[in-house]
């Protein structure tokens, strides 16, 4: 169909496109978009590649505030060696991609990036650890005749300790 309205050749079946593989089981209807090389070049980078992989990417209940950053030189000469930034910003390239199940810790972390404090780094790597067990997990989509909107909807009260901003999320599904 593309190809009626664009000057195009095709090539053959995609199995990446910038990085991201592209699965594809046409009997089951599934397409699936995966970073598992991206994730292993990540944790190779940050010196987490071995590491101990963990269930969640987030602690139940834990938040995280200003007053956990360093506060005296010995922690901020310790603390400015480590390479936060980068690693923020490596979660985020995963999260916009395939991985939106980490978006809310990554966007937290990423108020921290001029400022941090060890809280701030463990849970940066606790993501990390959280990537390395799930891996193989990929974004997926299924063909469905039903295109019915749902939506969901979440939002906490004052969950900012910094400023009592609330956070909220929404997710929609269709199908």
């Amino acid at each position: 169909m593309l190809t009626a309205h664009f000057d195009m050749k095709y090539l053959s079946i995609t199995f990446f496109v910038l990085g991201i593989e592209i699965y594809r089981d046409r009997t089951r209807e599934i397409l699936g978009l995966s970073q598992k090389g991206y994730i292993e070049r990540v944790l190779d980078r940050f010196n987490m590649k071995s590491c101990k992989p963990c269930t969640t990417h987030i602690q139940k209940g834990e938040k995280f505030s200003k007053s956990q950053c360093s506060k005296d030189d010995g922690e901020t000469t310790k603390i400015e060696k480590v390479p936060f930034a980068s690693t923020v910003g490596s979660l985020m390239n995963a999260q916009v991609c395939t991985r939106p199940n980490i978006t809310f810790i990554v966007n937290v972390l990423g108020r921290y990036l001029s400022n941090l404090g060890l809280p701030h780094w463990q849970a940066a790597k606790r993501v990390m650890r959280y990537l390395q067990g799930t891996k193989d997990y990929m974004l997926t989509f299924r063909r469905s005749d039903c295109l019915e909107l749902t939506i969901y909807f979440d939002s906490n009260y004052c969950g900012c300790l910094d400023d009592f901003k609330f956070t909220s999320g929404c997710i929609f599904y269709v199908g």
